[in-house]
């Protein structure tokens, strides 16, 4: 005797075999669920590839650069908004500085980016190019209707609506083309010859043209970075104590080749202790105390300073630092100095984890080229130094100096990308 099952009645809405509505129109979610989670697995892909890194170092390094550069462009806003206003009839408004340095970072920043996903390989490849065309930029600013004169200083070039100062893009040029020097020599270091020969000729004739262009401060930079690279490449100390007292002898002659130069540095030898110097080489110095003074322990507040209200020349450039510690007192000061600390420990660690000579050299001179100018800059204002015309790297205003330097810190994270550790 056979039994027949009785026919299976569908529950509503269930599907013939997966238990779900067939209509298209249902449940659209469900229906474009996986091309939606691939589409999300793809962007997160990308950003892996863009951000991916085996180092700790390459996150320390990266956020902190980032984060100077979004406090340089509050502390840009609040010391050049007075200035820019009160110049309203020039076509200027309370954001032009803020506008033009935001620019130059939404350039800087991807370019950064873009040269921390480079191979080692591209930049010994185009040391050598790099370095004629900076220094064939650098000429550019001897010649009418391109060059002008800022501050004193002819070192800045003007084509159409764009400035720029060539002498920030040789920093770069001179560290790639040294590093790649020496680490083709990194076997005869030992010889003076192999050392001068090369790299002395080619460094005279960069700093040469910078200094005719009267901008000892850019110089004396560039020196410190020739001679922290080889310091870092294992030079003979003897050799480059030499060097040493070749660069003091002819900073020392420079000094005295213009009046306006003695008149300075005669009175910072001073103190400033004159009341006749206040009101004029004394000026920026004595009115920068003053900020930095006024502000105390906790500042006077973002936006407060009294001393950007025409008081103090190149507010938002050279002394910015003075605004800093006027406005956001002995805290924000001290915030960055930590930060600049931070940036060269970070230099540090990629130095003594990379195996490659042509990194460690490179990431020796950026690290003496970003940490060595804030501190001068620093020094600057707080009167340990005479005034050089020295921006503080990723904070103050100024195109040129932003972009470099973040091209500057991308070539490191090249390096840093894929570090070996030590065990």
């Amino acid at each position: 005797m056979t039994t027949t099952r009785p026919p299976r009645i569908p529950r509503p809405g269930a599907g013939p075999q997966s238990g779900r509505s067939t209509d298209p129109l249902a449940n659209p979610i469900e229906q474009d669920g996986p091309a939606r989670r691939g589409g999300s697995a793809t962007a997160i892909v990308v950003v892996q590839k863009v951000f991916g890194a085996e180092t700790s170092t390459f996150f320390l390094l990266l956020g902190t650069t980032l984060f100077l550069v979004l406090f340089g462009l509050v502390m840009v806003l609040s010391s050049s908004s007075v200035e820019d206003g009160a110049s309203a009839a020039t076509g200027n408004d309370f954001f032009s500085s803020f506008s033009r340095q935001g620019l130059y970072a939404l350039i800087g920043v991807p370019l950064m980016l873009i040269a921390s996903r480079m191979p080692t390989s591209f930049w010994r490849k185009w040391a050598w190019p790099s370095v004629i065309v900076t220094v064939g930029l650098q000429l550019l600013v001897f010649v009418p209707g391109l060059g002008y004169t800022y501050q004193g200083n002819r070192n800045w070039i003007r084509i159409g609506g764009f400035t720029g100062q060539p002498s920030e893009l040789v920093k770069l040029a001179l560290i790639l083309w040294v590093g790649w020097v020496l680490a083709a020599k990194k076997n005869l270091l030992n010889d003076w010859k192999h050392v001068a020969l090369p790299i002395a000729p080619v460094v005279v004739i960069a700093i040469g043209f910078v200094l005719a262009g009267k901008d000892l401060g850019t110089a004396i930079i560039l020196a410190a970075i020739v001679l922290g690279c080889l310091f870092y490449a294992g030079v003979r100390l003897r050799i480059i104590g030499v060097a040493l007292g070749a660069i003091i002898a002819g900073a020392l002659i420079l000094t005295q080749v213009t009046s306006s130069r003695t008149s300075r540095i005669s009175t910072w030898l001073s103190g400033c202790a004159n009341e006749n110097s206040h009101n004029g080489t004394c000026w920026q110095t004595v009115h920068g105390w003053w900020g930095i003074a006024s502000g105390g322990i906790f500042g006077s507040g973002l936006g407060e300073s009294k001393v950007k209200w025409g008081w103090l020349p190149e507010a938002s450039n050279d002394f910015l630092f003075a605004i800093i510690g006027e406005e956001l007192g002995l805290i924000g000061a001290v915030l960055v100095l930590a930060l600049f600390v931070v940036l060269a420990i970070s230099f540090v660690r990629i130095i003594r984890t990379s195996t490659d000579p042509f990194a460690k050299v490179v990431t020796s001179g950026v690290m003496i080229w970003l940490i060595g100018q804030a501190f001068v800059n620093i020094a600057v204002v707080l009167g340990f130094l005479p005034v050089l015309g020295v921006p503080l790297p990723l904070i103050s205003a100024g195109g040129s100096s932003l972009i470099a330097s973040l091209v500057g810190i991308g070539v490191v994270l090249s390096f840093a990308r894929h570090a070996p550790v030590r065990q």
